[in-house]
């Protein structure tokens, strides 16, 4: 029987160096593991990073042809754009398990030892060497760069505490204490942020990465290390921190650029999939497709947004924090009511605010607006686009005068009448302030009779707040409250009192 074909139980029952040798093992070097096994997915049409959206054309082809030439990667993109998880899957492209010299610090391969301690347990025990299996979700290192991180946590150092205790001469290799890089051989090694490492820490990958020795306080040992390097940084004008130092940029093979979802669809399919959403929420809060589009589109509207600091991007986590926190609003309310059901309204979308401010940066105009602000004119800016979308773009109802569409919405505004939306009304109270607004149901079931009621309650306040956006009504956010009426008459009513409590 061949070695790839031994079934995973009876390969985990070899334990010595000798049963190994019969069953047919040979050495395979970790990236011609990942390219004979990616070639196998290829070829039988299974799916290579799976649950990764928008990268299809883009993104994962160019990881796989940097796979099929062995190369070490760099990813470099923005912030929340799935760098890492890209990195952490590559694991799945592993042997699910690989023979291990038992005790070896460096993972030895029991065939092609690198360690003193491998190559001695081999010389003195021969083909009895006990040998253990590493399954492949073991075989991933990762660590964050951060200004602190020293050549001794990568590469090593000499131990005096071991140099004393086995009474060995510096001089000796048995003295080094191995860092996360040699420990990790034959494993999957990804450094996170890679700009942020001190340029005198990268200098001392070089000779890691292209001719597979390390030097550790003088010594110079021959550790031809087998490990997939994978990079992750941001573009190196994000910010002042540092860059990557030429030489070793020189040295990594593959650099692949990740992007954003190129549209409102892959970044709904993202956020969905993400978004930890209880199984009680689901039961509670109904969602709909408009809600989820809007989420979306605040992120859409956040990237071209002039407050915001475009080379640091918006992540993804935005949207799907955003998300959480919608449904959360509307669970809320519906427990504070004593409700057993409810539905996703727009004036839960205030609730979103925190996911919002704390996941931009903002430029100095952004700065002198306020974070709240911001976020609250990106909400508005949603709603605007998606809109159009669903109802007659106001500006052009708006010359039709009296065949417009809104006519009856307006003549009922005109003539003074306003409407307060309250944050936490319960059903019944929400159903009551929008029924009272003539002309609104009879146009929302005229063009949308194929929705739910709650579909359509949602979309009569919808209504509201997109004719706002086009300044077609006056709309102020109370603390808990949205407030509509006529713009005309709002600009020239004066509030009663100018208490901060009055108004946002």
């Amino acid at each position: 029987m061949n070695y790839t074909d031994i079934p995973h139980e009876k390969l985990k029952q070899i334990k010595t160096l000798s049963e190994l040798k019969s069953a047919g093992y040979t050495p395979k070097t970790i990236k011609q593991e990942l390219r004979d096994n990616l070639i196998a997915k290829l070829k039988s049409k299974e799916p290579v990073f799976e649950g990764i959206h928008g990268y299809e054309d883009t993104v994962i082809p160019e990881i796989q042809r940097a796979i099929l030439s062995m190369h070490d990667i760099n990813l470099l993109g923005l912030r929340g754009q799935a760098k890492t998880r890209l990195a952490r899957m590559m694991i799945e492209l592993l042997d699910e398990y690989i023979p291990v010299i038992e005790g070896s610090e460096l993972t030895d391969d029991p065939l092609k030892p690198l360690s003193r301690f491998g190559r001695d347990l081999i010389k003195e025990k021969g083909d009895h060497t006990p040998i253990t299996w590493m399954h492949r979700s073991e075989r991933y290192a990762e660590k964050l760069a951060t200004p602190d991180v020293s050549v001794a946590d990568l590469v090593g150092d000499v131990d005096p505490i071991k140099a004393a205790s086995l009474q060995l001469p510096y001089s000796d290799e048995r003295v080094i204490h191995y860092g996360l890089i040699p420990r990790s051989n034959r494993c999957i090694f990804v450094i996170n942020e890679l700009p942020d490492l001190q340029a005198r820490i990268q200098v001392a990958l070089f000779n890691i990465l292209q001719e597979g020795d390390i030097q550790i306080r003088g010594f110079k040992l021959r550790l031809p290390l087998d490990i997939q390097f994978v990079f992750t940084a941001n573009p190196e004008d994000y910010t002042n921190r540092g860059s990557i130092v030429t030489p070793l940029k020189d040295r990594i093979d593959s650099q692949i650029i990740t992007h954003y979802p190129k549209n409102l669809e892959i970044g709904k399919k993202i956020t969905q999939q993400e978004a930890k959403i209880k199984t009680e929420q689901k039961s509670l809060v109904e969602s709909n497709e408009i809600a989820k589009d809007m989420i979306e589109q605040i992120a859409l509207e956040a990237r071209k947004s002039e407050y915001i600091d475009e080379k640091s991007g918006v992540s993804a986590r935005l949207t799907i924090s955003a998300y959480e926190n919608l449904i959360s609003s509307a669970e809320r309310r519906a427990l504070i009511n004593g409700e057993s059901k409810t539905s996703i309204r727009v004036s839960d979308f205030w609730g979103v605010i925190p996911s919002i401010t704390g996941k931009v940066e903002l430029v100095y105009e952004g700065e002198q607006e306020g974070a709240g602000i911001v976020a609250q004119n990106l909400i508005g800016k949603a709603i605007r686009n998606q809109f159009i979308q669903y109802f007659p773009d106001p500006e052009k109802e708006k010359k039709k005068k009296n065949d417009s569409i809104y006519k009856s919405l307006f003549d009922w505004f005109g003539d003074g009448e306003t409407v307060d939306i309250l944050n936490d009304a319960s059903n019944s109270e929400y159903k009551k302030a929008l029924f009272e607004i003539p002309g609104l149901k009879e146009m929302v079931k005229k063009k949308f009779s194929d929705k739910t009621e709650d579909e359509k309650l949602f979309l009569m306040e919808f209504a509201l707040h997109g004719l706002a956006e086009y300044s077609m009504l006056s709309k102020k956010f109370l603390i808990s409250k949205t407030s509509f009426s006529d713009l005309l008459s709002s600009m020239f009513s004066m509030p009663s009192d100018f208490e901060d409590d009055d108004e946002d």
